[in-house]
């Protein structure tokens, strides 16, 4: 019987405190543009609060998938 391999994201939300801080962070800015997402009208300073915000939300990724790509290669022996 094989022991079925856990997701390395799942390991690093337990184990990692940057990814941990990240993922938060992440969710936060996710919450911000579903709150923006909301509005029937949305003015200039709304329309540039959404780009930057959607900026970090990517650079935040960007990260995440850094440090799970460095993990697995730590786990694979690279």
């Amino acid at each position: 019987m094989s022991i079925p391999q856990r997701n390395p994201r799942e390991i690093l939300l337990e184990t990692d405190g940057e990814y941990q801080q990240l993922a938060r962070e992440h969710s936060k800015y996710e919450a911000e543009l579903e709150r923006l997402s909301k509005s029937a009208y949305l003015n200039s300073e709304d329309l540039l609060e959404e780009i930057n915000l959607k900026k970090l939300k990517l650079r935040v990724k960007d990260r995440m998938e850094q440090i799970a790509t460095r993990h697995t290669r730590g786990l694979n022996g690279q």
